[in-house]
């Protein structure tokens, strides 16, 4: 079985910065020899399966040789997914208000160990392995909790809503 694989690009189409349209995404990755490649809305995610091997590296490196554009890409399977969604430890909220950031790699847990949970309440985070959850019940929009765990983690991070990672489990058919 040819291995199916999650590509979240990081801060594509965001603000008007790192525009890029799915169609030339999935051209791409065409290009590159992956096949069922497929994306969902704007924002940097793509579905694909690849019979060689793939690395977040070498995906970086053709988006920027054939797009110009210097972004991360974070891998998942569809079972990282799922095990992803079972892990939840805000599963008593709000679906709308969570949010999951996908990590390049686990932080260190010293990292981890040093951030203040307290000052962003009523917005609560956890990090699991190399997934990072939050809690934001005033909107990803206004939350400085984000960029505060993305400087003090320093790893690479790319934040979906929930119901975004549910409907990208959906579509890459765990």
């Amino acid at each position: 079985m040819v291995p199916r694989y999650v590509g979240l690009l990081r801060g594509v189409n965001v603000g008007g910065r790192n525009k890029v349209a799915m169609s030339e995404l999935r051209s791409l990755f065409d290009s590159l020899g992956h096949t069922s490649v497929s994306t969902f809305i704007q924002s940097g995610n793509i579905l694909f399966t690849s019979a060689g091997p793939v690395t977040s590296q070498s995906l970086e490196t053709a988006i920027a040789d054939h797009l110009g554009l210097n972004v991360s890409v974070v891998l998942r399977t569809p079972q990282q997914l799922a095990k992803a969604i079972e892990a939840n430890p805000f599963a008593h909220l709000d679906p709308p208000m969570l949010h999951v950031g996908f990590m390049a790699q686990k932080p260190t847990a010293a990292a981890v160990a040093r951030l203040d949970a307290g000052t962003f309440q009523p917005e609560e985070f956890a990090v699991r392995g190399s997934e990072l959850y939050l809690y934001l019940p005033n909107g990803m929009g206004r939350s400085k909790l984000p960029a505060y765990l993305d400087r003090h983690l320093r790893v690479p991070t790319t934040i979906r809503t929930w119901n975004t990672v549910r409907k990208l489990l959906d579509l890459a058919g765990d």
